[in-house]
C-alpha cells in the first residue's frame, strides 16, 4: 500500500495546483487514482517517444474515467528524446510525428496544455548556428500548424538558453510558455524579469526545489531569495502550477512548505 496525501489541496490556491504522474513507483492509472482526490490537475509525463512507453488507448480511457470521478484535469509533457529543431531532417520529422501522435492519443482527456522541449543543439552560440536552429524550429511549427494543431495548445518550456531566442517563434505561431522556475534558477536567469516579460503568455509554471546545481527537489531546498521571488510570481499567476517532483516524500514536503509560506506570504 502507498501512503495517501493527508489532506486535499483542491481549490486551495488562486492557481491550479498539480504534480507529476510519477509520484508513486507504479503505472499511470494507479498514480492518478492516488493523487486525484487531492489535487486540481496532473502533469502526465511521457519521458520517451517509443510506442511501448506511451499509454495505450485503454489506459487513456481509464484516465478519463478517473478525471471525471475526481473532477481532475490533465496537462501533457511530451517526450524528452525528441527535438523539433534538430539539424537532421529525419529527426525533426520524427519529432513532429511523435507530437501529433500524442495530441491524437490524449485528445479524449482535453488537456489544458501540451508542454514541449525545444533543445538547442547548435553546438555553439554563434549567430549562424542559432539562426539555423531557429529556422528548423519554425519548419517544425509550420508542419504542426498545418496538421491542425492549435499553437495556443502548445507550451514551450524554458530550458538552458534565453527564452528570447524563441520569442518571435512564440508570437508567430501563437505558442504559450511553460515557465520552469527551477530551470531559471539552475541556469542563472532572473525569474522575476522573465515573468514580467512573459507572464501574459505563460500557461503553466513548473515549480520545484533547485539549489547548488540540483533541481526537481522538494521546495524547502529553495534559498530565501529564490523563495521570495517565486512567491511574488505566484501572487500574480492564475494558471497551472505543477510541482515537478518525482516522489511522495518530495511532494508532501513541497505541499506542506508551499501551504505554510503561502499563508504567511511575508518572506
Amino acid at each position: 500500500m502507498y501512503p495517501s496525501l493527508p489532506k486535499s489541496y483542491k481549490n486551495a490556491f488562486p492557481f491550479k495546483i498539480a504534480t507529476t504522474s510519477f509520484i508513486y513507483p507504479d503505472h499511470y492509472a494507479k498514480n492518478i487514482d492516488m493523487l486525484g482526490p487531492y489535487l486540481d490537475e496532473i502533469e502526465l509525463i511521457f519521458f520517451e517517444s517509443t510506442p511501448s512507453s506511451l499509454p495505450s488507448k485503454e489506459t487513456i480511457g481509464i484516465l478519463l474515467s478517473l478525471a471525471n470521478e475526481y473532477a481532475l484535469s490533465y496537462n501533457i509533457h511530451h517526450p524528452l528524446d525528441i527535438s523539433p529543431g534538430a539539424q537532421d531532417r529525419s529527426r525533426r520529422e520524427f519529432a513532429i510525428e511523435t507530437i501529433q501522435q500524442i495530441f491524437d492519443l490524449t485528445a479524449p482527456l482535453f488537456p489544458s496544455t501540451h508542454t514541449i522541449h525545444l533543445p538547442y543543439e547548435g553546438g555553439d552560440f554563434e549567430n549562424e548556428s542559432l539562426k539555423n536552429w531557429q529556422e528548423n524550429v519554425c519548419r517544425s511549427m509550420e508542419k504542426l500548424h498545418g496538421s491542425g494543431i492549435s499553437g495556443k495548445m502548445i507550451s514551450v518550456e524554458t530550458l538552458d538558453y534565453p527564452i528570447q531566442w524563441v520569442q518571435d517563434i512564440l508570437m508567430d505561431f501563437n505558442l504559450s510558455i511553460c515557465m520552469d522556475l527551477g530551470h531559471l534558477i539552475i541556469y542563472g536567469f532572473d525569474m522575476k524579469d522573465v515573468f514580467n516579460r512573459y507572464h501574459n503568455n505563460t500557461s503553466i509554471i513548473h515549480l520545484h526545489g533547485a539549489n547548488s546545481g540540483r533541481d526537481h527537489q522538494a521546495l524547502d531546498l529553495l534559498s530565501r531569495s529564490n523563495l521570495k521571488a517565486i512567491l511574488e510570481i505566484l501572487k500574480r499567476f492564475r494558471g497551472i502550477v505543477s510541482l515537478e517532483v518525482f516522489s511522495y516524500d518530495h511532494l508532501l514536503a513541497s505541499l506542506n512548505f508551499l501551504e505554510e509560506v503561502w499563508t504567511r506570504r511575508n518572506i
